[in-house]
């Protein structure tokens, strides 16, 4: 029998096998990607205190206002640069990029590329 690879869990075990080496502290939270088919989602994470610093997403009204004539790309630099620069407001200026198990291929490319042009290093 043919059984069709189920491409998420796959997503999921490489995720599950970098977060053992990958964790958000005060001094360098976690820039964690979520991305679905249509929208992408950031955050900025410590994980000490389990609290979310920032976050952006493609599903904010504000954003969405901003999303005019853009292709999924163009949304993702745009999501990378409003979730640097809310969490350069929060004093973040360094963090550890978690591409939640996605290859750094396109739109977490550009999530990538956004956050830092913004200012956050990585």
């Amino acid at each position: 029998m043919i059984s069709k690879l189920d491409k998420n869990a796959k997503r999921k075990a490489r995720h599950y096998r970098m977060r053992r080496h990958i964790i958000g502290t005060p001094a360098r939270p976690r820039l964690c990607v979520y991305r679905s088919l249509n929208h992408i989602y950031a955050q900025v994470i410590d994980d000490e205190i389990g609290a979310t610093l920032a976050a952006a997403s493609t599903v904010e009204k504000d954003i969405i206002a901003q999303l005019d004539g853009k292709n999924k790309k163009e949304a993702a630099f745009l999501v990378g640069e409003i979730v640097a620069k809310r969490a350069l407001d929060k004093g973040v200026q360094k963090v550890v990029f978690d591409r939640g198990g996605y290859l750094y291929t396109g739109r977490v490319e550009q999530l990538a590329a956004g956050a830092r042009k913004a200012g956050l290093d990585f």
